[in-house]
């Protein structure tokens, strides 16, 4: 397998595309105003070959924030589709996933599906794992920036579109990174929520913005970017999920992830990020002695939070030295069935 990520800051696809040939799989990424123009021509220069795209700043080594960049894959059994009406009914289109994947008769070991999703992510995750877990297929992606997705050269909105790749010549694994721990014994039940809307209303019974305010010593204009350092954690078993912190809502917090009545939840703190990194590229050369790949997803929150205290390009820097290396800044990661906050997925091949 290879792996090949080219960029135009100009916003040029040619140029963008130059060093690319005889691809088996793109994924593009570019602005909201010409998305939709740069699928039709990814589509005419590389005709039948399987692509998704979505609105999103994208990086290797460095970040491409407002211009175009593709990501292609050879030595690959690809294959791309869209799950419309993903606010409301994904589940319609859950045949054409089933095709996808008897086409490309994946293997447990050396097949992903990237997803790049518009919104509804628990949803559309859901809708997925039960086609996948029949072939243990392993999932990663993000939700792009809000407005339209493009698979194959045509557009869509409230959609999630998909890329199932299967590694001609090895294996591939799905990795989660997690930057932060928990704060101390902190625990916090939640009540008053609203699911549509992310809302905690009261933890512990009292209000959940004095809470948070009272549990740090801050202020209420501070929240929006105390959660940088301090998200809630939500307590799934031996799992503790980032919940990000979107808003203030009357004495309430609205969240990017959904909060339930009950739900037990702590704080967390961030933790050495480069010591992090060591442990995620331990962990990936223990399971791996050749990497011909790597394609991540860094939440929007990481890339302001590092971008603040310059780190983004070294923390990149330090990933690409396994090999090829390119993702994007998403507004919410998926690793297998968990939609997670303030965290780096990504795939690895072999």
């Amino acid at each position: 397998m290879r792996q090949i990520f080219g960029k135009s800051n100009a916003g040029n696809l040619r140029e963008a595309v130059q060093g690319i040939q005889n691809p088996q799989a793109l994924i593009l990424f570019s602005t909201e105003d010409k998305l939709e123009e740069h699928a039709k021509e990814l589509e005419t220069l590389f005709p039948g070959v399987p692509s998704i795209g979505c609105v999103a700043m994208s990086y290797d080594t460095g970040v491409c924030e407002s211009g175009v960049s593709v990501t292609a894959f050879d030595g690959v059994v690809a294959a791309a589709g869209v799950l419309e009406q993903v606010s409301k009914m994904p589940v319609k289109y859950i045949s054409r996933l089933a095709k996808d994947l008897e086409k490309v008769r994946p293997g447990k070991e050396n097949t992903v599906l990237i997803d790049l999703c518009s919104g509804n992510d628990a949803m559309a995750l859901t809708t997925m794992s039960g086609a996948l877990k029949r072939y243990g297929v392993s999932l990663m992606g993000g939700t792009g920036a809000p407005g339209k997705l493009c698979v194959n050269g045509q557009t869509y909105e409230d959609a999630c579109v998909y890329l199932i790749l299967k590694n001609e010549g090895g294996r591939c694994k799905v990795y989660k990174e997690n930057i932060y721990t928990a704060m101390g014994d902190i625990r916090f039940v939640a009540s008053g929520t609203d699911r549509s809307k992310y809302y905690i209303g009261e933890l512990d019974g009292k209000p959940a913005k004095k809470v948070y305010m009272d549990t740090l010593h801050i202020r209420e204009e501070d929240i929006q970017t105390q959660t940088f350092k301090n998200p809630f954690g939500k307590i799934v078993g031996d799992d503790v999920r980032i919940v990000s912190i979107k808003e203030v809502s009357g004495n309430g917090l609205c969240c990017f992830r959904q909060v339930n009545d009950s739900d037990v939840l702590t704080l967390l703190e961030l933790r050495d990020y480069k010591q992090v990194a060591q442990e995620t590229m331990g962990r990936i050369r223990q399971d791996f002695s050749r990497i011909s790949g790597m394609f991540s997803v860094n939440c929007l929150f990481r890339y302001i939070l590092f971008n603040d205290n310059k780190i983004w390009d070294d923390y990149h820097r330090t990933m690409a030295s396994l090999g090829a290396y390119s993702g994007f800044v998403g507004y919410g990661e998926h690793y297998n069935n968990q939609f997670v906050n303030q965290s780096m997925t990504c795939v690895v091949f072999e």
